[in-house]
């Protein structure tokens, strides 16, 4: 079998922008998983909040694999909401995949690659290994650049030392490369990883810390390594089977990751790949992480993408299906036939559905108080109880639009955002 690769990608590091749900950091609930009032960016919900409480403790406990969620209920009550705090309190490890019923009908591939691509991202592969690093303090750092162009290429030497110990290393050109790029100085306690020559910069020894008067947030003391320099440490990756079909998939499947652009993947592909990542949990290198993919709007979906989904459920690997609908009776996409939430009856039977309720006034309210925190707006009474009015007479959606727009007005005419409410009325109509 030929091999397959396995690269770990990491996103980087990015600005966080202000989205619709960027204030949710979890579900809200208590050690007995019953929901608080308000808490984690979590308003009202209660009975919603406690079943996908109880869902997720049964997907920690690896329970429910192969099952599907139903969240339904009205517009604007919260069902993007509750999922998005399903993985956040899932964890950073738990993969997570989100996308909407219409996302899958493009011209570029079918639907059931889309789905099978959506369901792969869903499902992480956990790969241990064991790796030789060198960990110690800088104690010195000698560098011999040559004095021109077309001599010998440059050469260093590295001391590093833990309480135990001090060792001289020879430096070659990447090394060399590797600590300037980290800007390494003595000092510096490092991590220099064998197999691939990376470098990590842990921190600067506490022995330094009297060397500057002040030192800058990012500076952090850590005590100088003890022992060996040289020691064995085991690493934990985690990658989705979606990531390593694609770096699989082409020649430079990697950079498509990146693009997005990863076309249709060949069945022989993923069979290779599933079979060696059997391999590896047979030998105890590795351990499936069933996720969570969550589709919004999935009464888009048709009657294929449904007998697909029937299917894909009982695979051994499958993530938790977590689907989401605004629908009450409604035709089948494909069909002549009516069914509840427009899903065939026979997928129906397959999902546990939780309700969400409409938001009261004063749920609202606290909602709209916790996105002006998030948007940095100040807002007084008087805007607050007008902003819920709105929402209570239109919708949420439109009342939380509102508040950066409003603001924006009442910074131009150079008045404390929200003071007064004409205006409000004005930019409403």
């Amino acid at each position: 079998m030929a091999e397959v690769k396995v690269s770990e990608v990491k996103d980087l590091t990015r600005v966080e922008r202000i989205g619709a749900h960027s204030h949710i950091r979890g579900l809200g609930l208590d050690d007995t998983l019953e929901a608080r009032g308000v808490s984690q960016g979590m308003v009202g919900q209660e009975k919603a909040r406690r079943a996908a409480g109880i869902i997720l403790a049964m997907i920690k406990e690896g329970k429910i694999a192969g099952q599907g969620i139903l969240l339904a209920g009205q517009p604007g009550s919260g069902k993007t909401a509750i999922a998005m705090g399903m993985a956040k309190a899932l964890g950073e490890e738990t993969p997570f995949a989100m996308m909407a019923g219409s996302e899958i009908f493009s011209l570029e591939m079918s639907k059931t690659e889309a789905l099978t691509q959506a369901f792969r991202k869903a499902i992480g592969v956990r790969i241990k290994e064991e790796t030789e690093i060198i960990e110690g303090e800088v104690v010195e750092i000698q560098i011999d650049r040559p004095a021109t162009a077309g001599a010998a290429a440059k050469t260093g030497k590295l001391t590093l030392k833990t309480t135990d110990m001090e060792t001289v290393y020879e430096l070659g050109v990447k090394m060399i490369d590797s600590l300037v790029r980290e800007k390494v100085q003595s000092g510096d306690v490092i991590a220099i990883d064998k197999a691939t020559g990376r470098v990590t910069k842990l921190g600067r020894s506490f022995t330094r810390s009297r060397e500057y008067d002040a030192t800058g947030p990012a500076t952090r003391f850590v005590q100088c390594p003890d022992g060996e320099l040289q020691r064995r440490k085991e690493v934990v990756h985690v990658v989705s089977l979606h990531e390593v079909d694609v770096i699989n998939s082409r020649t430079q499947g990697f950079l498509a990751l990146f693009t997005g652009d990863t076309g249709e993947i060949r069945a022989e592909v993923r069979e290779q790949i599933d079979g060696k990542v059997q391999e590896w949990r047979e030998e105890g290198k590795a351990e499936i992480v069933p996720g969570v993919l969550f589709i919004d709007e999935v009464h888009m979906l048709d009657i294929e993408c449904f007998s697909f989904l029937n299917r894909a459920l009982e695979n051994e690997m499958a993530p938790i299906l977590v689907v989401a609908t605004n629908r009450g009776i409604t035709t089948i996409r494909g069909t002549n036939y009516k069914a509840p939430h427009g899903i065939p009856l026979d997928f129906l039977d397959r999902l546990l559905i939780i309700s969400t309720e409409p938001y009261k006034e004063e749920e609202i309210k606290e909602i709209i108080k916790i996105r002006c925190l998030e948007e940095a707006v100040d807002a007084s009474p008087d805007a607050l109880d007008l902003l819920s009015k709105i929402g209570v007479e239109t919708s949420l959606r439109y009342s939380i639009h509102l508040i950066t727009s409003a603001h924006l007005a009442a910074t131009r005419r150079r008045k404390t955002a929200g003071g007064g409410g004409g205006w409000w009325w004005r930019l409403r109509m």
